[in-house]
């Protein structure tokens, strides 16, 4: 018995065009690479906004060594949590932005609030298109003496205030920061609030590790620490035997 193969050209004849599905256009809508939370508190002095260095692949902690504050001007800084592709495509669209008012030449620079409301129309626009950029930002910096803390999150919504996180910071961070927020805060008070932050977040966010880093922006200008580990403990009682006396349950 032979078996014969019809060919392209055949196949093609007994194709109705009325029955072909074409398949729309996807986007970001099941981030791959994502990034976890963003933490900041306004300061007196400045500014402070901490972020850790994972970048997970859905639930595997691929990158361990992967920056997620950049430097803007010399008086804003960016912190981002989401899709980590989206958030370069933000880089890029900011390092545009910026050459363009430098070739101007006329010794203009953004100021924190216009790259807070620029990123706010960017992300607005692109979940206008139903092509989201996958992200959730927080936009600081120090200028005129008044320092500035503002969020982005994907629908292009922004806001401002004296504390702010992204992802799970926000149940498990933001009632600390609250709770440590004083207007005469400093910003080596704040570094250790945002530090206490993301031990707790260590210790319940299976998207966080605890190798971070730690962003300023005051009077003398934005600085992005090196990637350094926090002290931890394990030994609290309820790490220790979690179950409570009355726990019947079989876990």
């Amino acid at each position: 018995m032979q078996l014969r193969i019809p060919s392209a050209a055949v196949k093609a004849q007994y194709v109705d065009p009325t029955q072909v599905v074409v398949d729309p256009v996807r986007h970001t809508t099941s981030p791959l690479v994502t990034g976890g939370s963003v933490v900041g508190i306004r300061c007196c002095d400045g500014v402070v906004i901490a972020a850790d260095t994972l970048a997970s692949y859905g639930s595997m902690a691929r990158f361990q060594n992967l920056s997620r504050l950049v430097k803007v001007t010399d008086n804003c800084l960016l912190g981002g949590g989401g899709e980590i592709s989206d958030f370069q495509e933000i880089q890029r669209l900011l390092e545009n932005l910026i050459t363009k008012d430098f070739c101007f030449n006329d010794e203009h620079t953004q100021s924190p609030r216009s790259v807070h409301q620029y990123l706010g129309r960017v992300l607005y626009a692109q979940r206008s298109r139903l092509n989201p950029l996958w992200n959730s930002l927080l936009v600081g910096g120090y200028t005129a003496g008044q320092s500035f803390l503002g969020m982005v999150d994907l629908y292009g919504t922004t806001f401002e205030s004296e504390v702010l996180a992204t992802g799970f910071g926000v149940l498990l961070g933001l009632p600390l920061l609250r709770k440590a927020y004083r207007p005469d805060l400093t910003v080596q008070e704040g570094i250790k609030v945002v530090e206490d932050v993301y031990r707790v977040l260590f210790y319940r966010d299976a998207r966080s590790i605890n190798r971070i880093q730690v962003a300023t922006a005051t009077e003398a200008g934005v600085t992005i620490s090196e990637p350094y580990s926090l002290e931890t403990k394990w030994d609290f009682k309820g790490f220790v035997n979690p179950r409570s006396p009355y726990d019947e349950s079989t876990w």
